[in-house]
Protein backbone atom coordinates (compact mmCIF):
# COMPACT_ATOMS: atom_id res chain seq x y z
CA UNK A 1 0.00 0.00 0.00
CA UNK A 2 1.07 3.65 -0.97
CA UNK A 3 -0.08 7.30 -1.10
CA UNK A 4 -1.81 6.26 -4.50
CA UNK A 5 -4.25 3.43 -2.54
CA UNK A 6 -4.62 5.97 0.01
CA UNK A 7 -5.60 8.33 -2.40
CA UNK A 8 -8.62 6.07 -3.33
CA UNK A 9 -9.25 5.55 0.24
CA UNK A 10 -9.99 8.84 1.06
CA UNK A 11 -12.25 8.84 -2.75
CA UNK A 12 -10.39 8.31 -5.48
CA UNK A 13 -11.35 11.47 -7.61
CA UNK A 14 -13.98 12.83 -5.79
CA UNK A 15 -15.43 16.11 -4.58
CA UNK A 16 -12.36 18.28 -3.49
CA UNK A 17 -10.20 16.74 -7.07
CA UNK A 18 -12.92 18.44 -9.19
CA UNK A 19 -12.66 21.29 -7.16
CA UNK A 20 -8.82 21.65 -6.96
CA UNK A 21 -8.13 20.82 -10.51
CA UNK A 22 -10.88 23.29 -11.90
CA UNK A 23 -9.66 26.31 -9.63
CA UNK A 24 -6.17 25.51 -10.54
CA UNK A 25 -7.20 25.40 -14.24
CA UNK A 26 -8.81 28.80 -14.50
CA UNK A 27 -5.85 31.05 -14.96
CA UNK A 28 -5.01 28.18 -17.64
CA UNK A 29 -7.22 30.64 -19.26
CA UNK A 30 -5.02 33.54 -19.54
CA UNK A 31 -2.28 32.09 -19.32
CA UNK A 32 -2.00 31.21 -23.26
CA UNK A 33 -2.63 35.11 -23.43
CA UNK A 34 1.04 35.73 -21.68
CA UNK A 35 3.05 33.31 -24.40
CA UNK A 36 1.51 34.51 -27.58
CA UNK A 37 0.50 38.51 -26.39
CA UNK A 38 3.68 39.81 -28.68
CA UNK A 39 1.23 39.11 -31.91
CA UNK A 40 -0.72 41.76 -30.86
CA UNK A 41 1.33 43.92 -28.16
CA UNK A 42 3.84 44.25 -30.86
CA UNK A 43 1.94 43.99 -34.38
CA UNK A 44 3.31 45.70 -37.20
CA UNK A 45 0.81 48.00 -38.13
CA UNK A 46 1.12 49.38 -41.84
CA UNK A 47 3.27 53.13 -41.73
CA UNK A 48 5.24 54.86 -44.02
CA UNK A 49 7.27 58.24 -43.84
CA UNK A 50 5.60 61.15 -42.19
CA UNK A 51 6.14 63.94 -44.01
CA UNK A 52 5.34 67.78 -42.91
CA UNK A 53 2.53 69.69 -45.12
CA UNK A 54 1.46 66.57 -46.56
CA UNK A 55 -1.54 64.82 -45.61
CA UNK A 56 -2.16 61.91 -48.17
CA UNK A 57 0.10 58.64 -48.53
CA UNK A 58 0.28 58.97 -52.48
CA UNK A 59 2.04 62.42 -51.74
CA UNK A 60 4.51 60.50 -48.98
CA UNK A 61 5.13 57.74 -51.23
CA UNK A 62 6.44 60.27 -54.54
CA UNK A 63 8.22 62.33 -51.76
CA UNK A 64 11.32 60.67 -53.08
CA UNK A 65 11.02 61.06 -56.87
CA UNK A 66 10.28 64.70 -56.29
CA UNK A 67 13.55 65.26 -54.80
CA UNK A 68 15.44 63.56 -57.35
CA UNK A 69 16.12 60.64 -55.59
CA UNK A 70 15.50 57.46 -57.38
CA UNK A 71 12.36 55.72 -56.51
CA UNK A 72 13.21 52.25 -54.90
CA UNK A 73 15.96 54.51 -52.46
CA UNK A 74 16.24 54.26 -48.93
CA UNK A 75 16.72 57.30 -46.75
CA UNK A 76 15.83 57.64 -42.77
CA UNK A 77 12.27 59.39 -41.85
CA UNK A 78 13.62 62.10 -40.40
CA UNK A 79 10.23 63.82 -39.44
CA UNK A 80 9.26 59.91 -38.27
CA UNK A 81 6.71 57.69 -39.54
CA UNK A 82 2.71 57.54 -39.53
CA UNK A 83 0.84 54.60 -38.84
CA UNK A 84 -2.21 53.22 -40.03
CA UNK A 85 -4.74 52.44 -36.82
CA UNK A 86 -6.56 49.80 -38.86
CA UNK A 87 -5.38 46.64 -37.17
CA UNK A 88 -3.81 47.79 -34.14
CA UNK A 89 -4.61 51.45 -32.55
CA UNK A 90 -1.30 51.25 -31.02
CA UNK A 91 1.17 48.72 -30.18
CA UNK A 92 4.79 48.73 -29.16
CA UNK A 93 5.98 49.36 -32.32
CA UNK A 94 4.19 52.12 -33.32
CA UNK A 95 4.76 53.48 -29.72
CA UNK A 96 8.55 53.47 -30.01
CA UNK A 97 9.01 53.33 -33.62
CA UNK A 98 10.36 50.05 -34.24
CA UNK A 99 10.79 49.73 -37.90
CA UNK A 100 13.16 50.31 -40.46
CA UNK A 101 16.79 49.54 -38.37
CA UNK A 102 14.65 49.05 -35.03
CA UNK A 103 12.80 46.25 -37.02
CA UNK A 104 15.21 43.47 -34.58
CA UNK A 105 13.40 44.69 -31.22
CA UNK A 106 10.47 43.39 -31.71
CA UNK A 107 11.21 40.19 -32.06
CA UNK A 108 13.88 40.81 -29.49
CA UNK A 109 10.90 41.28 -26.98
CA UNK A 110 9.55 38.02 -27.04
CA UNK A 111 12.87 36.97 -26.86
CA UNK A 112 13.56 38.54 -23.52
CA UNK A 113 10.35 37.80 -22.66
CA UNK A 114 10.96 33.41 -23.01
CA UNK A 115 14.32 34.20 -21.56
CA UNK A 116 12.46 35.19 -18.07
CA UNK A 117 10.37 31.93 -18.51
CA UNK A 118 13.45 30.21 -19.15
CA UNK A 119 14.83 31.83 -15.46
CA UNK A 120 11.54 31.00 -14.01
CA UNK A 121 12.15 27.20 -14.53
CA UNK A 122 15.46 26.95 -13.34
CA UNK A 123 14.60 29.08 -10.32
CA UNK A 124 11.09 27.92 -9.02
CA UNK A 125 11.46 24.58 -9.85
CA UNK A 126 14.55 23.89 -7.93
CA UNK A 127 12.29 26.85 -5.02
CA UNK A 128 8.95 24.73 -4.81
CA UNK A 129 10.63 21.55 -4.08
CA UNK A 130 12.68 23.04 -1.16
CA UNK A 131 9.52 25.44 0.19
CA UNK A 132 6.24 23.82 -1.03
CA UNK A 133 4.23 23.74 -4.11
CA UNK A 134 1.60 26.26 -3.25
CA UNK A 135 3.75 28.66 -1.22
CA UNK A 136 5.36 29.10 -4.95
CA UNK A 137 2.23 29.13 -6.88
CA UNK A 138 0.80 32.09 -4.52
CA UNK A 139 3.86 33.94 -4.91
CA UNK A 140 4.13 33.65 -8.84
CA UNK A 141 0.52 34.56 -9.00
CA UNK A 142 0.66 37.80 -6.97
CA UNK A 143 4.13 38.46 -8.99
CA UNK A 144 2.68 38.12 -12.70
CA UNK A 145 -0.36 40.52 -11.74
CA UNK A 146 1.67 43.45 -10.43
CA UNK A 147 4.70 43.20 -12.91
CA UNK A 148 2.57 42.28 -15.88
CA UNK A 149 0.04 45.45 -14.50
CA UNK A 150 3.09 47.77 -14.38
CA UNK A 151 4.33 46.45 -17.80
CA UNK A 152 1.05 48.62 -18.83
CA UNK A 153 2.94 51.68 -17.73
CA UNK A 154 6.03 51.18 -18.78
CA UNK A 155 7.34 54.59 -20.19
CA UNK A 156 10.20 53.14 -22.74
CA UNK A 157 11.07 50.07 -24.40
CA UNK A 158 13.94 49.08 -21.89
CA UNK A 159 11.46 49.40 -18.87
CA UNK A 160 8.88 47.19 -21.22
CA UNK A 161 11.44 44.21 -21.29
CA UNK A 162 12.35 44.47 -17.64
CA UNK A 163 9.08 43.76 -16.71
CA UNK A 164 8.35 41.74 -19.56
CA UNK A 165 11.13 39.07 -18.30
CA UNK A 166 9.96 38.74 -14.82
CA UNK A 167 6.24 38.52 -15.75
CA UNK A 168 7.94 35.77 -17.63
CA UNK A 169 9.76 34.26 -14.57
CA UNK A 170 5.91 34.25 -12.80
CA UNK A 171 4.49 32.20 -16.02
CA UNK A 172 6.99 29.40 -15.15
CA UNK A 173 6.92 29.39 -11.28
CA UNK A 174 2.65 28.99 -12.19
CA UNK A 175 2.65 26.62 -14.79
CA UNK A 176 5.05 24.01 -12.97
CA UNK A 177 3.72 24.18 -9.64
CA UNK A 178 0.27 23.99 -10.94
CA UNK A 179 1.20 20.41 -13.40
CA UNK A 180 2.24 19.34 -9.75
CA UNK A 181 -0.53 20.09 -7.37
CA UNK A 182 -2.53 18.62 -9.89
CA UNK A 183 -0.71 15.39 -10.66
CA UNK A 184 0.14 14.84 -6.60
CA UNK A 185 -3.45 15.07 -5.73
CA UNK A 186 -4.96 13.00 -8.41
CA UNK A 187 -5.81 8.72 -8.28
CA UNK A 188 -3.31 7.45 -11.17
CA UNK A 189 -5.82 6.35 -13.09
CA UNK A 190 -7.44 9.99 -13.56
CA UNK A 191 -4.49 11.42 -14.74
CA UNK A 192 -4.98 11.34 -18.67
CA UNK A 193 -8.52 12.31 -18.45
CA UNK A 194 -7.54 14.92 -16.14
CA UNK A 195 -4.05 16.07 -17.72
CA UNK A 196 -5.91 16.53 -21.40
CA UNK A 197 -8.97 18.46 -20.25
CA UNK A 198 -7.18 20.75 -17.97
CA UNK A 199 -5.20 21.79 -21.13
CA UNK A 200 -8.52 22.83 -22.77
CA UNK A 201 -8.47 26.01 -20.62
CA UNK A 202 -5.13 26.79 -21.94
CA UNK A 203 -6.48 25.68 -25.75
CA UNK A 204 -9.77 28.14 -24.80
CA UNK A 205 -7.32 30.91 -23.63
CA UNK A 206 -5.95 31.22 -27.26
CA UNK A 207 -9.18 32.01 -28.85
CA UNK A 208 -10.09 33.95 -25.44
CA UNK A 209 -7.21 36.51 -26.91
CA UNK A 210 -8.61 36.60 -30.34
CA UNK A 211 -11.35 38.31 -29.10
CA UNK A 212 -9.79 40.40 -26.60
CA UNK A 213 -7.04 41.57 -28.17
CA UNK A 214 -10.14 42.65 -31.32
CA UNK A 215 -11.89 44.71 -28.82
CA UNK A 216 -8.59 46.33 -27.08
CA UNK A 217 -6.70 46.91 -29.71
CA UNK A 218 -4.44 49.17 -27.68
CA UNK A 219 -1.85 47.10 -26.34
CA UNK A 220 -1.56 49.09 -22.42
CA UNK A 221 -5.12 48.16 -22.35
CA UNK A 222 -4.70 44.71 -23.17
CA UNK A 223 -1.60 43.97 -21.22
CA UNK A 224 -4.05 45.41 -18.22
CA UNK A 225 -6.40 42.97 -19.12
CA UNK A 226 -4.60 40.02 -19.14
CA UNK A 227 -2.63 40.28 -15.98
CA UNK A 228 -5.12 41.64 -13.62
CA UNK A 229 -7.16 38.76 -13.22
CA UNK A 230 -4.23 36.96 -11.16
CA UNK A 231 -4.85 39.22 -8.12
CA UNK A 232 -8.27 37.03 -8.30
CA UNK A 233 -6.33 33.94 -8.52
CA UNK A 234 -3.69 34.89 -6.09
CA UNK A 235 -7.13 35.80 -3.55
CA UNK A 236 -8.47 32.24 -3.74
CA UNK A 237 -5.08 30.32 -4.08
CA UNK A 238 -5.35 30.57 -0.29
CA UNK A 239 -7.56 27.65 -0.74
CA UNK A 240 -5.59 25.00 -1.88
CA UNK A 241 -4.03 22.21 -0.71
CA UNK A 242 -0.09 21.70 -0.25
CA UNK A 243 0.62 18.67 -1.62
CA UNK A 244 0.49 15.40 0.87
CA UNK A 245 2.94 14.08 -0.71
CA UNK A 246 5.22 16.96 -0.47
CA UNK A 247 4.76 17.59 3.22
CA UNK A 248 5.76 13.54 4.43
CA UNK A 249 8.51 13.65 2.27
CA UNK A 250 9.65 16.62 3.94
CA UNK A 251 9.69 15.72 7.30
CA UNK A 252 5.66 17.17 7.62
CA UNK A 253 3.85 14.42 7.98
CA UNK A 254 1.43 15.80 10.75
CA UNK A 255 0.45 18.89 8.27
CA UNK A 256 -0.14 15.60 5.57
CA UNK A 257 -1.94 13.96 7.85
CA UNK A 258 -4.67 17.03 8.02
CA UNK A 259 -4.75 17.56 4.66
CA UNK A 260 -5.73 13.76 3.74
CA UNK A 261 -8.26 14.09 6.47
CA UNK A 262 -9.34 17.53 4.72
CA UNK A 263 -9.86 15.86 1.84
CA UNK A 264 -11.53 12.93 3.25
CA UNK A 265 -14.14 15.12 4.97
CA UNK A 266 -14.73 16.95 1.42
CA UNK A 267 -15.48 13.56 -0.96
CA UNK A 268 -17.70 12.03 2.02
CA UNK A 269 -15.51 9.97 3.52
CA UNK A 270 -15.52 11.35 6.99
CA UNK A 271 -15.11 7.29 8.62
CA UNK A 272 -11.61 7.59 6.50
CA UNK A 273 -10.60 10.30 9.24
CA UNK A 274 -10.32 7.34 11.74
CA UNK A 275 -8.55 4.91 9.92
CA UNK A 276 -5.77 6.67 8.37
CA UNK A 277 -3.42 7.73 11.22
CA UNK A 278 -0.28 8.74 11.59
CA UNK A 279 1.17 5.70 11.76
CA UNK A 280 -0.81 4.46 9.28
CA UNK A 281 0.37 7.22 6.78
CA UNK A 282 4.14 7.07 8.02
CA UNK A 283 4.33 3.20 7.92
CA UNK A 284 3.13 2.93 4.00
CA UNK A 285 5.76 5.96 3.01
CA UNK A 286 8.30 4.20 5.06
CA UNK A 287 10.49 3.87 2.32
CA UNK A 288 10.18 7.40 0.35
CA UNK A 289 10.65 9.23 3.64
CA UNK A 290 14.15 7.60 4.54
CA UNK A 291 14.82 8.14 0.74
CA UNK A 292 13.82 11.79 1.41
CA UNK A 293 16.23 12.90 4.15
CA UNK A 294 18.89 12.81 1.02
CA UNK A 295 19.77 16.23 -0.48
CA UNK A 296 18.72 15.87 -4.04
CA UNK A 297 20.24 18.06 -6.88
CA UNK A 298 20.18 18.72 -10.50
CA UNK A 299 22.93 16.54 -10.73
CA UNK A 300 20.49 13.10 -9.56
CA UNK A 301 18.74 13.84 -12.95
CA UNK A 302 21.39 11.98 -14.64
CA UNK A 303 23.21 9.99 -11.94
CA UNK A 304 21.49 6.67 -12.27
CA UNK A 305 20.77 5.04 -15.63
CA UNK A 306 17.04 5.31 -15.80
CA UNK A 307 17.42 8.84 -14.66
CA UNK A 308 20.06 9.71 -17.20
CA UNK A 309 17.96 8.01 -20.24
CA UNK A 310 14.58 10.16 -19.12
CA UNK A 311 16.24 13.53 -18.95
CA UNK A 312 17.70 12.88 -21.89
CA UNK A 313 14.91 12.23 -23.83
CA UNK A 314 13.25 14.61 -22.33
CA UNK A 315 14.86 17.20 -22.94
CA UNK A 316 14.95 16.38 -26.95
CA UNK A 317 11.13 16.14 -27.16
CA UNK A 318 10.87 19.73 -24.64
CA UNK A 319 13.12 21.59 -26.84
CA UNK A 320 11.74 20.35 -30.13
CA UNK A 321 8.02 20.88 -29.20
CA UNK A 322 8.66 24.37 -27.89
CA UNK A 323 10.81 24.77 -30.78
CA UNK A 324 7.95 23.93 -33.93
CA UNK A 325 5.56 25.76 -31.74
CA UNK A 326 6.63 28.96 -31.51
CA UNK A 327 7.81 28.84 -34.77
CA UNK A 328 4.93 28.41 -35.93
CA UNK A 329 2.33 30.37 -33.47
CA UNK A 330 4.28 33.63 -33.27
CA UNK A 331 4.53 35.19 -36.84
CA UNK A 332 0.73 35.13 -37.72
CA UNK A 333 0.85 38.41 -40.47
CA UNK A 334 2.88 36.41 -42.08
CA UNK A 335 -0.38 33.99 -43.34
CA UNK A 336 -1.71 36.80 -45.43
CA UNK A 337 -5.14 36.76 -43.17
CA UNK A 338 -6.87 38.55 -40.77
CA UNK A 339 -4.52 38.06 -37.39
CA UNK A 340 -7.45 38.08 -35.21
CA UNK A 341 -9.06 35.16 -37.42
CA UNK A 342 -5.56 33.28 -37.29
CA UNK A 343 -5.25 33.48 -33.89
CA UNK A 344 -9.10 32.22 -32.95
CA UNK A 345 -8.19 29.32 -36.14
CA UNK A 346 -4.62 28.32 -33.85
CA UNK A 347 -6.57 28.22 -30.66
CA UNK A 348 -9.60 26.21 -32.22
CA UNK A 349 -7.09 23.33 -33.70
CA UNK A 350 -6.09 22.36 -30.74
CA UNK A 351 -9.65 20.86 -29.72
CA UNK A 352 -9.92 17.90 -32.13
CA UNK A 353 -5.78 17.43 -32.07
CA UNK A 354 -6.13 17.09 -28.19
CA UNK A 355 -9.37 14.87 -28.11
CA UNK A 356 -7.68 12.68 -30.04
CA UNK A 357 -4.54 12.85 -27.99
CA UNK A 358 -6.88 11.77 -25.35
CA UNK A 359 -8.14 8.65 -26.84
CA UNK A 360 -4.32 7.97 -28.21
CA UNK A 361 -2.82 8.41 -24.12
CA UNK A 362 -5.53 6.25 -22.50
CA UNK A 363 -5.54 3.27 -25.37
CA UNK A 364 -1.96 3.72 -26.65
CA UNK A 365 -0.07 5.43 -23.94
CA UNK A 366 1.90 7.97 -23.49
CA UNK A 367 5.13 6.99 -25.08
CA UNK A 368 3.39 6.24 -28.62
CA UNK A 369 1.62 9.54 -28.43
CA UNK A 370 4.32 11.58 -27.52
CA UNK A 371 6.33 10.43 -30.42
CA UNK A 372 3.14 10.08 -33.35
CA UNK A 373 2.66 13.78 -32.66
CA UNK A 374 6.16 14.90 -33.15
CA UNK A 375 6.83 13.21 -36.42
CA UNK A 376 2.89 14.12 -37.44
CA UNK A 377 3.88 17.35 -36.59
CA UNK A 378 7.35 17.12 -38.55
CA UNK A 379 5.67 15.80 -41.44
CA UNK A 380 3.33 18.24 -42.27
CA UNK A 381 6.33 20.72 -41.64
CA UNK A 382 8.02 19.28 -44.67
CA UNK A 383 5.28 18.49 -46.74
CA UNK A 384 4.77 22.82 -46.58
CA UNK A 385 7.53 23.07 -48.07
CA UNK A 386 6.60 21.91 -51.44
CA UNK A 387 3.41 24.37 -51.33
CA UNK A 388 4.29 27.05 -53.74
CA UNK A 389 3.73 30.53 -52.22
CA UNK A 390 0.08 31.16 -54.14
CA UNK A 391 -1.42 28.62 -52.60
CA UNK A 392 -1.90 30.78 -50.13
CA UNK A 393 -5.06 28.44 -48.40
CA UNK A 394 -3.37 25.45 -48.68
CA UNK A 395 -0.24 26.54 -46.71
CA UNK A 396 -2.41 28.04 -44.08
CA UNK A 397 -4.23 25.26 -43.49
CA UNK A 398 -0.93 22.58 -43.06
CA UNK A 399 0.77 25.33 -40.64
CA UNK A 400 -2.51 24.82 -38.74
CA UNK A 401 -2.27 21.26 -38.71
CA UNK A 402 1.18 21.58 -37.71
CA UNK A 403 0.33 23.74 -35.08
CA UNK A 404 -2.52 21.36 -34.15
CA UNK A 405 -0.09 18.38 -33.34
CA UNK A 406 2.77 20.26 -31.65
CA UNK A 407 0.07 21.80 -29.14
CA UNK A 408 -0.86 17.69 -29.00
CA UNK A 409 2.77 16.95 -28.13
CA UNK A 410 2.47 19.80 -25.38
CA UNK A 411 -0.03 18.27 -23.51
CA UNK A 412 1.51 15.08 -23.84
CA UNK A 413 4.78 15.63 -22.42
CA UNK A 414 3.61 18.27 -19.32
CA UNK A 415 1.61 14.74 -18.31
CA UNK A 416 4.22 12.47 -19.13
CA UNK A 417 7.22 14.26 -17.44
CA UNK A 418 5.07 14.82 -14.06
CA UNK A 419 4.49 10.91 -13.91
CA UNK A 420 8.50 10.13 -14.99
CA UNK A 421 10.18 12.00 -12.21
CA UNK A 422 9.58 10.91 -9.07
CA UNK A 423 8.28 13.45 -6.36
CA UNK A 424 11.19 13.99 -4.41
CA UNK A 425 12.20 15.45 -7.48
CA UNK A 426 9.40 16.24 -9.37
CA UNK A 427 9.73 19.99 -9.49
CA UNK A 428 13.31 19.94 -10.01
CA UNK A 429 13.40 17.77 -13.28
CA UNK A 430 9.99 19.94 -14.44
CA UNK A 431 11.81 22.87 -14.10
CA UNK A 432 15.24 20.88 -16.04
CA UNK A 433 13.27 19.87 -19.01
CA UNK A 434 11.52 22.82 -19.26
CA UNK A 435 14.25 24.79 -19.73
CA UNK A 436 15.30 23.61 -22.70
CA UNK A 437 11.52 24.46 -23.86
CA UNK A 438 12.10 27.72 -23.17
CA UNK A 439 15.26 27.40 -25.10
CA UNK A 440 13.50 26.01 -27.98
CA UNK A 441 11.03 29.34 -27.92
CA UNK A 442 13.95 31.76 -27.29
CA UNK A 443 15.80 30.13 -30.39
CA UNK A 444 12.40 29.66 -33.34
CA UNK A 445 12.40 33.03 -33.96
CA UNK A 446 16.08 33.73 -34.75
CA UNK A 447 15.54 30.17 -37.02
CA UNK A 448 13.24 32.47 -39.69
CA UNK A 449 17.01 34.61 -40.59
CA UNK A 450 17.72 31.68 -41.85
CA UNK A 451 14.87 32.14 -44.97
CA UNK A 452 17.46 34.77 -46.22
CA UNK A 453 20.41 31.82 -46.79
CA UNK A 454 17.16 29.37 -48.51
CA UNK A 455 13.75 29.95 -48.04
CA UNK A 456 13.04 25.94 -46.98
CA UNK A 457 15.58 26.18 -44.37
CA UNK A 458 13.58 27.59 -41.10
CA UNK A 459 10.86 24.43 -42.35
CA UNK A 460 14.18 22.33 -42.57
CA UNK A 461 15.36 23.25 -38.87
CA UNK A 462 11.81 22.85 -37.40
CA UNK A 463 10.82 19.73 -38.99
CA UNK A 464 14.11 17.99 -38.43
CA UNK A 465 13.79 18.83 -34.74
CA UNK A 466 10.97 17.50 -34.31
CA UNK A 467 11.92 14.03 -36.23
CA UNK A 468 14.59 13.77 -33.93
CA UNK A 469 12.56 14.62 -30.76
CA UNK A 470 10.11 12.03 -31.68
CA UNK A 471 13.14 9.19 -32.14
CA UNK A 472 14.15 9.68 -28.47
CA UNK A 473 10.34 9.91 -27.23
CA UNK A 474 10.35 6.09 -27.97
CA UNK A 475 13.13 5.65 -25.66
CA UNK A 476 10.75 6.46 -22.77
CA UNK A 477 8.80 4.15 -20.42
CA UNK A 478 5.86 3.70 -20.53
CA UNK A 479 3.41 5.26 -17.54
CA UNK A 480 0.06 4.64 -18.42
CA UNK A 481 -1.91 2.91 -15.41
CA UNK A 482 1.71 2.85 -13.80
CA UNK A 483 1.68 4.48 -9.98
CA UNK A 484 3.46 8.01 -9.68
CA UNK A 485 7.12 7.43 -8.11
CA UNK A 486 8.14 8.76 -5.21
CA UNK A 487 11.83 8.15 -4.87
CA UNK A 488 14.22 7.76 -7.54
CA UNK A 489 14.99 4.04 -6.39
CA UNK A 490 11.40 3.71 -7.07
CA UNK A 491 12.02 4.92 -10.79
CA UNK A 492 15.14 2.46 -10.91
CA UNK A 493 13.26 -0.75 -9.73
CA UNK A 494 10.11 -0.08 -11.86
CA UNK A 495 12.03 0.74 -15.73
CA UNK A 496 15.69 -0.32 -15.17
CA UNK A 497 16.34 -1.94 -18.34
CA UNK A 498 19.26 -4.97 -17.88
CA UNK A 499 21.37 -6.31 -20.56
CA UNK A 500 21.19 -10.04 -21.20
CA UNK A 501 24.11 -10.69 -19.23
CA UNK A 502 23.42 -9.55 -16.00
CA UNK A 503 19.81 -11.32 -16.31
CA UNK A 504 22.02 -14.41 -16.99
CA UNK A 505 24.03 -13.76 -13.65
CA UNK A 506 20.95 -13.01 -11.81
CA UNK A 507 19.36 -16.39 -12.27
CA UNK A 508 22.64 -18.10 -12.18
CA UNK A 509 22.44 -16.91 -8.40
CA UNK A 510 18.76 -17.74 -8.14
CA UNK A 511 19.33 -20.89 -8.90
CA UNK A 512 22.19 -21.31 -7.19
CA UNK A 513 19.85 -20.57 -4.10
CA UNK A 514 17.30 -22.82 -4.69
CA UNK A 515 19.80 -25.59 -5.40
CA UNK A 516 21.00 -24.53 -2.25
CA UNK A 517 18.20 -24.83 -0.26
CA UNK A 518 17.22 -28.35 -1.37
CA UNK A 519 20.55 -29.14 -0.14
CA UNK A 520 19.46 -28.26 2.76
CA UNK A 521 16.26 -29.74 2.50
CA UNK A 522 17.93 -33.06 2.14
CA UNK A 523 20.14 -32.83 4.86
CA UNK A 524 17.30 -32.69 7.86
CA UNK A 525 16.38 -35.05 10.00
CA UNK A 526 14.87 -38.20 8.92
CA UNK A 527 11.86 -37.18 11.76
CA UNK A 528 11.12 -34.55 9.35
CA UNK A 529 10.33 -37.07 6.37
CA UNK A 530 8.48 -38.86 8.98
CA UNK A 531 6.29 -36.34 9.67
CA UNK A 532 5.94 -35.93 6.08
CA UNK A 533 4.65 -38.95 5.48
CA UNK A 534 2.56 -39.11 8.75
CA UNK A 535 0.35 -36.27 7.47
CA UNK A 536 0.05 -37.25 4.01
CA UNK A 537 -1.39 -41.00 5.41
CA UNK A 538 -3.36 -39.14 7.90
CA UNK A 539 -4.72 -36.68 6.30
CA UNK A 540 -8.28 -37.89 5.55
CA UNK A 541 -8.89 -39.43 9.56
CA UNK A 542 -10.39 -37.62 11.76
CA UNK A 543 -9.21 -40.31 14.56
CA UNK A 544 -6.09 -39.14 14.41
CA UNK A 545 -6.44 -34.91 14.52
CA UNK A 546 -5.62 -34.32 18.08
CA UNK A 547 -2.18 -36.41 17.36
CA UNK A 548 -1.86 -34.75 13.69
CA UNK A 549 -1.53 -31.42 15.64
CA UNK A 550 0.76 -32.51 18.45
CA UNK A 551 3.28 -33.70 15.62
CA UNK A 552 2.83 -30.52 13.90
Amino acid sequence: MGFADILNDVGGFGRFQFIHVTLLSIPGLLMASQNLLNNFTAGMPGHHCKVPNMTSLAEARNVSTESGLPANSTEPCYDGWTYESTEFQSTIVSEWDLVCTLRPLKQMSQTIYMGGVLAGAIIFGGLSDRFGRRALLIWSYFQLAVLGTCTALAPSYMAYCIFRFLSGMAVSGIILNTVSLKVEWIPTKSRTLVGTLSSFFFTFGQMVLAGVAYALKDWRKLQVAVCSPFFIFAMYSWWYSESARWLVLNGRSQEALKQIHHVARINGKPEMVGKITLEVLEANMQKEVQSSKSMYKAYDLLRTPVMRRISICLVAVWFSTSFAYYGLAMDLQKFGVNIYVMQLIFGAVDFPAKIVALGMLSFLGRRVTQATCLIMSASVIFANIFVPKDLQTIRTTLAVLGKGFTSSSFTCVYLFTGELYPTVIRQTGMGFTSTMARIGSMAAPAVLILDEILPALPSIVYGGAAVVAGIFALFLPETLNVALPDTIEDVEEKWEKKKPREKAVEQKQLRNEMLSLQDKKDGEPDCVDGKNAALNTLEGSQMFQSDLKNVI
